[in-house]
């Protein structure tokens, strides 16, 4: 393939992955149009929410100054101020991400893979920016160099991991900066960091796989008071459609919160409110059906949520172990199961606080300017849980190592992390 079709392709896959996320939300949209408000309306309102919506999925902010009738009709002390909503729907840019991927993977296998990232990263850059541009109203008006950075960023970032998977470490060179620096550090710790970082993102996978079960139980066990908000609120079938996917698309911000319940600190739905393992205090709440699934009143099993992080990094510790010992050619010592686990535990802690900040801020005015989870208490806890549950894990983790036969360098550790 030549390096002008290849630049070619990957603008297409740009604006295929453009063209889906706001695909997903125009066509409901213009079906509610159509339908329901008889063409009265101009199409480019419903094509400006659509952008919004992409564009706060991506965790752009969008500052809002909602007519006085509006304001007066919703109640809400504040709505009559321009207020800013932060909070991202995540589920749009988890979906970028995870297109990025498969994009980045293609282009790793090509002749000019470089060529290749640089185009697709420029035309998504490229088209977030018409896209910043055409959104804007006197009412809502996103900011605009983060709709150009913010969406662009997780595009680049799914790029790159996909790049990784297809040719992993094709992209580090032999003499760069980071390999330099590790091949400094005693060859201990360097087994001790990568087998810490690989133990520390696990416990934060397992952990919000446990928080994603937690949610749909509730959904299960909570459906009639769900369902009855969505008979409350006679949005129709194609409203009802709209509100569905808009619901799905914070679905990954529940999970979030999920998890910052099972950390400890819990999540607030406004100023003054808490769900936590202690209880759940509310005030007034956004009408979502799907916050009907929320527990209520004080929980007298809720410390066993506690429990959560502790048991999945102690099981993953106790099945990383033998790892830990190959590649160390010998069993690990004291000290390098208690570093293995500090490093787990700094490392889950940055990663479980990072991706709480993106399910926190601001959703509108008065008291809802402050929702979600505090991501300095969800990751400071998170790293003490997950380093206990690891440093156990590890310290009864037992050797296994099939017949006996001794494991030799070659087989067991990576070439780049041998003493030199």
């Amino acid at each position: 393939m030549n390096r002008p079709l290849t630049a070619l392709l990957a603008a297409l896959e740009s604006l295929l992955v453009v063209g889906l996320g706001l695909g997903v939300l125009l066509v409901p949209l213009t079906a509610l149009w159509a339908v329901t408000y008889d063409l009265r309306i101009p199409w480019s309102v419903f094509y400006r929410i659509a952008a919004d919506v992409w564009l706060a999925g991506h965790g752009v902010d969008i500052r809002f100054v909602l007519d006085p009738s509006l304001a007066t009709a919703l109640g809400l002390p504040g709505a009559g101020e321009p207020f800013v909503v932060t909070i991202a729907a995540l589920g749009f840019a988890l979906a970028t991400a995870v297109l990025a991927v498969r994009t980045g993977g293609r282009l790793a296998r090509t002749e000019s893979p470089r060529l290749g990232i640089l185009s697709s990263l420029g035309t998504f850059a490229a088209l977030s920016a018409i896209v910043v541009l055409t959104a804007g109203t006197g009412s809502a008006q996103p900011s605009r160099w983060q709709g150009v950075l913010l969406p662009t960023l997780v595009f680049g970032v799914g790029l790159a991991i996909g790049r990784l998977r297809a040719r992993p470490g094709s992209d580090i060179p032999r003499r760069s900066g980071m390999r330099v620096v590790g091949e400094r550090l005693p060859f201990e710790v360097r087994v001790a960091m990568r087998e810490g970082l690989r133990l520390g993102s696990g416990a934060v996978a397992g952990l919000l796989a446990v928080a994603s079960v937690v949610v749909a139980a509730l959904l299960a066990t909570r459906y009639a008071t769900v369902s009855s908000l969505y008979e409350s609120l006679q949005a129709g079938a194609l409203g009802g459609a709209v509100l569905t996917l808009g619901q799905l698309a914070i679905l990954p911000d529940l999970v979030l919160w999920a998890a910052a319940w099972l950390v400890g600190p819990g999540f607030a739905l406004g100023s003054g409110s808490s769900v936590s393992p202690l209880g759940t205090a509310l005030g007034p709440i956004p009408g979502l059906p799907v916050l009907g699934a929320l527990p209520s009143g004080d929980l007298s099993w809720g410390f066993l949520g506690l429990l959560v992080p502790v048991v999945v990094s102690f099981l993953l510790g106790a099945v990383l172990r033998p790892r830990l010992d190959r590649a160390l050619m010998l069993p690990a010592g004291i000290p390098g199961l208690l570093g293995t686990g500090a490093v787990a535990g700094v490392a889950g802690g940055l990663v479980l606080g990072l991706l709480s900040s993106l399910a926190a801020g601001s959703a509108g005015p008065g008291r809802l300017a402050e929702v979600g989870a505090s991501p300095v208490l969800v990751g400071l806890l998170a790293a003490v849980e997950i380093a206990v549950g690891s440093t156990l894990g590890l310290v009864t983790g037992a050797v296994r190592q099939p017949g006996g036969r001794a494991v030799t360098e070659q087989e067991t550790v990576p070439q780049d992390f041998l003493p030199r």
